[in-house]
Parts: C-alpha cells; structure tokens; sequence
C-alpha cells in the first residue's frame, strides 16, 4: 500500500512539472506582452517591476522545473549532472530566485515610501530609477548566487538497472560545513527575510491607508477615489498586495520544510528521496507550491485587475477600445485647434461642451 502511494505521489509530480513549464512560460512571456504594451491602468513604475518579474519568472521557471525537475523525473541521466554544468546550473537557480523574491520586497518597500514621503514619491516615480533598480536588484543576486555553484560536486554512483549494475556521474550536494553555510545564508536570504519585508510592510501600507481614509468624509474619499491617478495608485496597490500575498502562502511552506531537514535530518544516512518518510512529501509538497508561484501571477493579474481583463479580452477579440480611438482623435485635433471661448459646468455628472468658437494655431 505504501509503495502504490509513493508511486502516485511520484507519478503526480512527474506531469505537474512539465504541466507548470507548458503553462507558466507561455504565460509569463503573455504577461510581459501585455503589461508592456498594453495600457492596463498601472503606473510606469508598476510596469517596469511587474515585467521585470514575469522575465525572471520565466528564467526561474526554466532553470528550475524545466532543465533541473523535470528532467530529473522524466532522463536517467540529465546533462547538468556533469562538469561543469553542475555548478552552473545552481548558480542560475538561485539567481533567478534571488531576483524573483527581491524584486517583491524592492517593490513592496517603494510603494511604501511613495505613499508615506512626497520627496520618495518623486524620486522613485521616475522611470529610469526604477530601471536602474530592477537592473541592480538581478545583478546583485546573480552576484550573490555564485557560491552556490561550488555547494554540489559531480561523483560516481552505482545504480541497479534491470538487474544491471553501472556507474554514472551524479551532481550531488557537497556535504561539508561552507556548503551548509552557504545553503542557511541562502535560505534565509531568499525566503525568510523577504517573507519577513513583505509582511511588515504590507502591514504598514494597509495601516497607512486605514489611517489615512479617516482623516475624509464619505463624500471626499467618493470624489478621490474617482481620480486617475488615485484609481491608479489604488490599483496598483491592490495588485501589489495580491502578489505579495501569494509569494508569502505559496513560499513559507518551503521556508519551514527546508529548515527543518537542514537541522533534524542533515546527516548523510538520510534518505531524501524515501517517500515513505512523511518530511519527504512535505518537503516536495512545498517546493511544489513555491515553484507554482512562478507561474501563477497572470491569473493573479485577470483576478484582481479590472483593466488587465478588459485589455486581454480586446487583444483576443482583435478590437479596438473606443476610448483608445477618442483618444487620438482628440490629440490630433488639439494640435490644430484650441478653443477660444468655452464654459465649463461644474458638476459631477457628465456634461457636454460646446465648442462654440475655434482658433486654428500654426
């Protein structure tokens, strides 16, 4: 009973593995396209973070699942367990995890300081800064990534295969103590501190807006509300908090998972992939729910974003919005054209206004 159990949990992560390459990577790019190119009511900075995560989630999804898990369940011997792209292929990994989590936290903390500083408000919503910040962010974690690529060495090991015995190089952790530093540092780095940043700072986003709610009538916070640029900043902050609320559930699990075989079942006699040890489908379990959040954050995007379902429906049906079309009419014209005498109805309802005379300008 206990081996057709490990045979159905193996089974199940042998199709969920490439099911997450087929469909994240495809929606990963689908996302990039879309927050860049299509106008989905976020805010410049917003764009530039949310696209720079759906590249480094493509990147972790094919370092990660594709190359290292799913090869893993479906070849004998994958290529990475060979000189030198066993040390190679962690590196990759855990900088394009590094850059996944960080990107969250960076982007976590300004929007916080946007909304509690003016003077941060400025700074941080110009466009190259933020560039510059999200190039940092994936430089400085490749940097930080390269001793991972010395925690595994490639040795002989002797299976039994069809009632053969042979030898093949395998690329296997390296058990000696900078190698267990390394993967603490790493671990702490990668999932306990930015779960720590992106709670505590959610907390005082959520506690600022709350605070600052009260300090408006009903009718003032409609009338704000109604604004462009606090729908936007509103926006954006729900899909900033919906993103990071999904980092937190789908990557705490692992945290905890990890730690735990890293001080009750680091030694070499353990087992790990003996399924019939409950710690080993726990620990699987949770990597397979931090692998999905790589994948996930389109669906997120359709769930929260009004404005990113309309502009997904108008790109499928191959139509243009009419506002779009007002738009450049009403550029063009104003190139040509300013009006001369007009009145403006105060009032909140929609009004008409005629243009009762036209001065054409050079």
């Amino acid at each position: 009973m206990e081996e057709t159990g490990v045979t159905i949990f193996v089974t199940v992560q042998k199709i969920y593995y490439p099911f997450l390459c087929i469909m994240g990577i495809p929606a990963n790019l689908f996302t990039f396209y879309m927050i860049c190119f299509r106008k989905c009511g976020m805010s410049d900075t917003a764009i530039i973070y949310l696209s720079c995560l759906a590249i480094v989630d493509t990147f972790y999804l094919v370092w990660v699942i594709l190359i290292d898990l799913t090869l893993t369940f479906w070849l004998l011997q994958p290529f990475w367990h060979s000189h030198p792209w066993c040390g190679i292929l962690g590196f990759l990994q855990y900088g394009s995890l590094y850059s996944s989590s960080w990107i969250v936290v960076v982007f976590t903390i300004e929007r916080y300081l946007v909304l509690r500083i003016t003077a941060a408000k400025q700074h941080f919503s110009q466009a190259h800064v933020t560039k510059l910040t999200c190039v940092a962010i994936v430089l400085v974690s490749h940097l930080v990534s390269v001793p991972m690529g010395w925690i595994n060495v490639v040795t002989a090991v002797n299976f039994t295969i069809d009632g053969e015995n042979i030898t093949m190089p395998r690329c296997r952790y390296r058990n000696e103590t900078y190698s267990t530093v390394i993967v603490w540092i790493t671990t702490f780095l990668s999932g306990g501190i930015p779960i720590v940043l992106v709670i505590i700072f959610n907390y005082l986003i959520g506690y600022h807006l709350c605070r600052a709610s009260n300090l408006f009538t009903k009718e003032e916070r409609r009338v704000m509300h109604g604004r462009s640029t606090r729908g936007m900043l509103r926006r954006t902050i729900l899909l900033l908090g919906t993103v990071s609320v999904a980092f937190v559930v789908l990557s705490l699990p692992r945290f905890v998972t990890y730690c735990i075989l890293r001080t009750e079942y680091n030694n070499e006699k353990f087992n790990r992939n003996d399924y019939n040890i409950p710690i080993n489908v726990a620990g699987d379990v949770a990597n397979m729910l931090q692998n999905l959040n790589s994948t996930t954050n389109f669906l997120l995007y359709c769930m929260v974003s009004r404005r990113f379902r309309q502009e997904l429906v108008q790109m499928v049906t191959c139509k243009m919005k009419a506002r779009e079309l007002g738009s450049i009419l009403t550029h063009t014209t104003m190139k040509v054209f300013t009006v001369a005498d007009h009145k403006v109805l105060l009032s909140s309802k929609p009004v008409t206004v005629v243009l009762t005379n036209l001065k054409q300008t050079e």
